[in-house]
């Protein structure tokens, strides 16, 4: 098989699509994919489809991809662990109080779902779409995600900083909040991520019994 890199350039300038340059084939298919998976959902795109909002052959694509689920799979794994990296590197620098640390975990979720809607809504709405095995093989990361929280919510606890009395409630509230921006959040509407961040801290702050 060509590699798709390879014969990106001349499928496309063959049918008028964009050209890709040579080695981008494998963006240009998940950049397509986003796109149509969040114009008409999972069941409603074909990998036809996907393909020639790419600008490349179907060979092409089945390079990368051996099917429209290994690419579902693809897209919401690389952007939960984009996600995991924006919350890393904010919490290497928030320190070790637990407020703080809450603050850096919610700023950088709301500053990443605003950021990444498209990325976001589908590992949302796109989830129950995935397959036996890779909703399994995926579920470690939400399972991951959940202690992130969790422990976080939990040291505040037990050192007496948040006085929640049910933290597992508070969690679920303040990640459903966070997770639920990139659903209504619009980028030329009244109010920056920086401001909207602002606000739902304040709001996770509340959840938790924050003592300062």
């Amino acid at each position: 098989m060509v590699h798709a890199g390879a014969m990106s350039t001349a499928s496309a300038e063959g049918n008028g699509s964009p050209v890709i340059p040579r080695g981008g084939g494998r963006d240009a298919i998940t950049g397509a994919a986003r796109q149509i998976f969040a114009e008409r959902g999972y069941h409603g795109t074909s990998v036809r489809d996907i393909a020639q909002r790419a600008g490349l052959s179907l060979s092409a694509l089945y390079y990368w991809h051996p099917s429209k689920q290994h690419l579902l799979a693809t897209l919401i794994e690389e952007s939960t662990h984009d996600y995991f990296q924006r919350c890393d590197e904010a919490l290497c620098d928030a320190g070790d109080d637990p407020a703080e640390r809450l603050r850096a975990l919610v700023g950088a979720t709301v500053e990443y779902r605003v950021s990444h809607r498209v990325q976001s809504n589908i590992g949302t709405l796109e989830w129950r779409n995935l397959d036996p095995e890779n909703r399994e093989r995926l579920d470690g990361l939400r399972r991951s995600a959940t202690r992130l929280w969790a422990d976080l919510i939990a040291d505040g606890v037990a050192r007496g900083v948040f006085r929640c009395r049910e933290p597992d409630d508070a969690r679920r509230s303040i990640v459903a909040a966070c997770n639920a921006v990139a659903q209504w959040y619009e980028p030329d509407g009244d109010i920056t991520p920086a401001e909207l961040a602002e606000r739902y801290i304040a709001i996770a702050l509340r959840i938790v019994d924050d003592r300062g």
